[in-house]
């Protein structure tokens, strides 16, 4: 029996990354061998990653769910995986699936790690899944309620997201807000408001942190109405961080909670698991309208390039998807 391989990225923090060809096991008997179709990079864990910003306290949980390597490196990691099932068990061949894999052209899982994409989802807008997960979390944390006014703080893809999806919610306002005026474009195709920090309405009953910037912290709190809730979602890693605490946060009795993918919200946790809160995220993605996140495709051969463009804080790459060779040229090994 001959062995498979495949190419895969690996990070070696700070900025490093290149492609790396690896021998895969052997499958199972029930095991699914998956060929990648697209990938996608998160913005936020996945680049703290590359700038080698992770605190060390934080190596372990911060772990990717199929992350190979420990940090501070080098690892593969990555968790926003489209593939197709080129072999496994009966009615699994030919099936889209997402996984929680790195950036790699083919690798070996269980059925149990996948989720099937439906028919209602195109398997290139699949790869928001993972950020989508993180919106899913933050609103069972928040809990948003019929006719409320929420601001959203950051227009990057999570924060992008979460506004979206509070918009579906039955006369609720929701402000997406950024520093960056091109943002409203797709807050217009979101069919969300938009508005710049210094024009941005107060008073809300809810406010989403998204920005990982003291600055936008700062934006949330002041968004904030009396006895109102922020819902921390940024992870800043290494990075300082400030926050006003010393104006009217006690006297106008504000709550600052965060939350996080990692585990099931409490308000969920007894009747939900992780498998079935990420089938949720893959049905969400059915919107047409999230394809206003995704920017210009890049080759699988360009991660380490890619890589570093969206290193650099110039770049205002929403959803960085990659696109793999169809099919990948990977030889067996005898």
């Amino acid at each position: 029996m001959s062995a498979m391989t495949a190419r895969a990225l690996w990070l070696t923090p700070p900025h490093g990354a290149c492609l790396r060809t690896e021998t895969l096991p052997f499958p199972g008997e029930n095991d699914l061998v998956i060929r990648t179709r697209f990938s996608a990079i998160s913005r936020g864990t996945e680049m703290l990653v590359y700038d080698g910003a992770v605190p060390e306290s934080e190596y372990t949980r911060m772990r990717a769910p199929f992350q190979a390597g420990e940090l501070p490196g080098p690892v593969k990691h990555g968790y926003a995986n489209v593939g197709v099932v080129e072999s496994g068990p009966a009615g699994w061949i030919g099936q889209t699936v997402f996984c929680l894999y790195p950036h790699q052209s083919r690798y070996v899982v269980s059925p149990e790690a996948v989720v099937t994409v439906p028919d209602s989802v195109p398997a290139g807008r699949a790869v928001l899944a993972a950020n989508m997960e993180t919106a899913v979390n933050a609103l069972w944390d928040a809990g948003p309620r019929v006719g409320d006014r929420i601001a959203v703080v950051g227009a990057g893809v999570i924060g992008c997201l979460t506004a979206a999806l509070c918009a579906r919610i039955p006369g609720v306002t929701v402000q997406l807000i950024d520093i960056d005026p091109s943002r409203a474009d797709t807050a217009q195709a979101l069919d969300v408001g938009f508005a710049a920090p210094e024009t941005a309405c107060g008073g809300c009953d809810l406010v989403f942190h998204a920005s990982a910037t003291s600055a936008g912290l700062d934006t949330a709190l002041s968004l904030a109405g009396d006895e109102a809730e922020i819902i921390e979602m940024s992870w800043f890693g290494t990075r300082p961080t400030t926050a006003p605490l010393g104006g009217a946060f006690h006297s106008r009795r504000l709550t600052l909670r965060a939350t996080q993918v990692g585990t099931v919200a409490p308000a969920r946790a007894a009747r939900w698991d992780h498998s079935q809160r990420l089938a949720l995220a893959v049905s969400l993605c059915a919107d047409s309208r999230l394809d206003a996140l995704i920017d210009e495709d890049a080759v699988f051969d360009m991660l380490p390039e890619v890589m570093a463009r969206l290193a650099d804080p110039a770049d205002r790459t929403l959803c960085q998807r990659i696109v793999y060779p169809d099919p990948p040229d990977e030889p067996c090994i005898n």
